[in-house]
């Protein structure tokens, strides 16, 4: 498990990654990243957020740093 958690930011990086790509949802759902962030969630639900709640907290992320780019 110690692995996994060293590689916490790697994932979440990737999940970025894929959304600035313009992945959907499902299609990020299909990834290693998803997977091991929901395998981080289930094993340590206190200490990780869910794969759904970190998509939709990076997609609004990303939306806010577009609007700033447009004005």
């Amino acid at each position: 498990m110690g692995q996994l958690e060293a590689q916490y930011p790697m994932y979440c990086k990737a999940m970025r990654l894929l959304l600035r790509e313009g992945c959907t949802q499902k299609q990020i759902e299909r990834t290693v990243c998803w997977d091991r962030l929901a395998i981080l969630h289930h094993s340590l639900p206190k200490n990780y957020k869910s794969p759904e709640y970190l998509f939709w907290l990076f997609r609004r992320e990303y939306q806010q740093q577009q609007l700033r780019a447009i004005s």
